[in-house]
């Protein structure tokens, strides 16, 4: 017999594996308040999750921890893009900024040099 908490670990790393899956960026806030909470859940099993365990529980656990490796690298992607598109965000903001004040990122030091000297 598996323990309910193991089970229930199971179906909580399925659905993070779900949630980071195709995220919209109009979702995305949504997603990751979605995702503090499933894993704050996680926190709470974990505790429950102790041993000793039976040969059952011991095959089950070694899937849990499989199944771990694939929801930290889907978290990792997820984190990931998310990186991406504010370093994108902040490249075409300074990109703006560059047509709206095309000289502003000039010094003002007053010096002017000849280009026959």
């Amino acid at each position: 017999m598996i323990r309910p908490a193991m089970t229930m670990w199971r179906d909580r790393s399925l659905q993070l594996i779900a949630l980071v899956q195709a995220v919209d960026e109009e979702q995305r806030d949504d997603v990751i308040e979605q995702i503090n909470k499933i894993l704050n859940e996680r926190d709470v099993l974990q505790s429950q999750i102790v041993q000793p365990f039976t040969a059952e529980e011991d095959a089950f656990g070694k899937e849990l921890i499989r199944l771990e490796k694939d929801v930290q690298t889907s978290l990792e992607r997820f984190t990931h893009t998310i990186r991406a598109n504010i370093s994108q965000s902040q490249a075409k903001k300074e990109n703006m900024n560059s047509y709206v004040n095309p000289y502003g990122k000039m010094s003002q030091d007053g010096a002017y040099f000849d280009s026959k000297h």
